[in-house]
């Protein structure tokens, strides 16, 4: 197993380095480009090809390697989905009804032409598991575009999208090598990989101040489409049985923020899809930390909400107790990011750090 998923490992991310590097002419030639103006910092026009090399470097090489499947075929038919609109928003700029009805559409290939749907939802609400039963299309298709979403809201920061979608797949091996599903491992491998290679020129480095390529919302939502059915998988495959609770610990930090978000911006009366300052990553902005700083931070507190959430089913702590600390999480913080601006001095006083000046606008804000 290890040979084999190091060897996808490898080859996903020199794929993906080089896509990137041969897709850069081509997004500059069809305006493929996310420019610097109002909320965005980014010093030039940047490609937003990431997303497409990711697909390519993973797609190619799982259909001329992997025997089909109708859970394959289902996943990437709604990749296909998802990339066709997502590129034509990076272009245009396409109405976010359009972008949710595709990826309802995406959520509904899995189901219906991949069978991968969230039938149950293990003992989270009671002693035995709880079967969805006619709640389990509507409940795949809502966790489906939640996630999506979550990922797209997160795309705020070089770096930080691709590395917390890294997280979660990082999360998703470790849970699937525990399952004995080898198969999904080497494919995350594989994914894992891609990442890494989008990583390579996404990240600020000491000798690259900004990155060289954004995720786009076509990657974004890509990325977003493979971890929710990786998730499915692996928590709704009685042959490899991984709690359904834990899934949504392993990708936490972008998920309670875009909740905490949407509510918020409805109790305001505006779209959850409007832009503003008040993602988790601009508190961290606002309350002294770098750029790097941040994707570092969150990756972190990422790992370490998975792994705790890992260790108490590893210690048999009861599975409703689960849904209670999420809900405690998402509740915490949307008390405590009510006013971003005290939040932010509060980040900073208990961190040490000096806060940013006010209007200091956030870095490449890709949202």
């Amino acid at each position: 197993m290890w040979q084999v998923a190091a060897l996808e490992f490898a080859a996903a991310f020199f794929a993906v380095a080089i896509l990137i590097w041969l897709l850069d002419p081509l997004a500059r030639r069809i305006g493929l480009l996310d420019r610097p103006g109002g909320r965005k910092d980014h010093g030039a026009p940047t490609p937003v090809t990431g997303g497409l090399a990711i697909a390519v470097g993973t797609i190619i090489p799982g259909v001329l390697l992997t025997a089909p499947t109708p859970a394959l075929v289902g996943l990437g038919v709604a990749a296909i989905i998802l990339l066709v609109v997502g590129v034509a928003d990076d272009l245009f700029d396409l109405p976010w009804p359009v972008r949710v009805m595709a990826q309802v559409c995406a959520a509904l290939a899995l189901v219906f032409v991949g069978g991968v749907k969230v039938e149950w939802v293990g003992a989270a609400f009671g002693l035995a598991p709880t079967d969805l039963g006619y709640l389990s299309v509507p409940f795949t298709v809502i966790a489906t575009v939640g996630l999506i979403n979550s990922l797209n809201m997160v795309d705020g920061l070089d770096g930080l999208a691709g590395s917390q979608a890294l997280c979660a797949l990082a999360m998703l091996i470790a849970a699937a090598i525990y399952a004995g599903n080898t198969e999904l491992v080497n494919g995350l491998f594989a994914m894992a990989g891609s990442l890494c290679g989008f990583l390579a020129f996404n990240l600020r480095l000491p000798w690259r101040p900004h990155a060289r390529v954004f995720l786009g919302n076509s990657g974004s939502a890509y990325v977003g489409i493979i971890i929710a059915w990786a998730s499915f998988r692996l928590t709704q495959n009685p042959n490899f049985p991984v709690t359904p609770v834990l899934a949504p610990f392993l990708i936490a930090l972008p998920v309670i923020d875009c909740l905490v978000l949407i509510v918020r911006r409805v109790l305001h009366r505006r779209s959850p899809f409007s832009a503003d300052r008040t993602h988790v990553h601009h508190l961290l902005l606002d309350a002294g930390f770098t750029v790097t700083g941040v994707v570092g931070a969150l990756g972190a507190l990422s790992l370490a909400l998975g792994l705790a959430a890992a260790l108490a089913l590893r210690a048999n702590v009861p599975q409703p107790a689960f849904i209670a600390a999420y809900l405690l999480m998402v509740l915490a913080y949307f008390g405590f990011s009510r006013h971003p601006e005290r939040a932010s001095r509060s980040l900073a006083r208990l961190l040490g750090r000096r806060p940013a000046p006010e209007a200091q606008p956030a870095p490449n804000l890709a949202e």
